[in-house]
């Protein structure tokens, strides 16, 4: 199995920044895309920035500019780098990350996971 911690939320005014930081443990083999979602009170979860195995990156329009993400291969971990907040983005921000990992029997299985999600918070 695949677990996923994430940390670095918080509460930070307008304009200042915060990283987020996600580490994927467990037997895993490969590690493909890995991502950020974030979801305001009362609206959907909407993708915030995507890096693929392949190098490629894709972010959500609202962010540009301001947000970078980035993956550490050796420690299985995927952070954003968040500047310039602005209150409407405060959510409850969740990595995702897809790869293969061996199971009990030693086969390669497919996992797609979730972190638990952690709170930002941009207010004055």
């Amino acid at each position: 199995q695949v677990q996923l911690l994430e940390s670095g939320g918080g509460l930070v005014q307008p304009g200042g920044s915060l990283k987020l930081s996600c580490a994927a443990s467990g037997s895993i083999f490969s590690i493909n895309t890995m991502a950020w979602h974030r979801q305001a009170p009362g609206k959907k979860r909407e993708m915030v920035a995507v890096t693929t195995s392949g190098g490629q990156l894709n972010y959500a329009d609202s962010v540009v500019g301001r947000f970078t993400i980035s993956r550490d291969n050796a420690k299985n971990t995927v952070y954003l780098r968040m500047t310039r907040l602005k209150p409407e983005d405060t959510a409850v921000y969740y990595c995702n990350i897809e790869g293969q990992y061996y199971s009990d029997s030693g086969s390669l299985e497919w996992f797609n996971n979730w972190g638990q999600g952690t709170q930002v918070t941009v207010s004055s």
